[in-house]
C-alpha cells in the first residue's frame, strides 16, 4: 500500500511499474494512468492501463 502522505507514485521504476493490459507500455507517473478493479474468485485483481483508448478498447473485447 503506497503511504497516503507520501508523493503518489514517487518510487515508481521502470523495473517495478505496471504494464499497461492492452499494450504493454511501461506506466511510469503518467496521469493517463487508469485502474480497473475486479473480483476473480474472491480475491480483487486491479488492471492497468496508460490511456482511456487502452482501457475502452480492452474492455470492448
Amino acid at each position: 500500500m503506497v503511504d497516503p502522505t507520501s508523493d503518489i507514485g514517487e518510487d515508481v521504476t521502470e523495473d517495478n511499474a505496471p504494464e499497461c493490459e492492452q499494450c504493454s507500455d511501461k506506466i511510469i507517473q503518467s496521469t493517463s494512468h487508469r485502474v480497473v478493479t475486479a473480483i476473480d474468485e474472491g480475491k480483487a485483481v486491479h488492471y492497468h492501463f496508460c490511456s482511456d483508448a487502452c482501457r475502452d478498447e480492452w474492455q470492448a473485447a
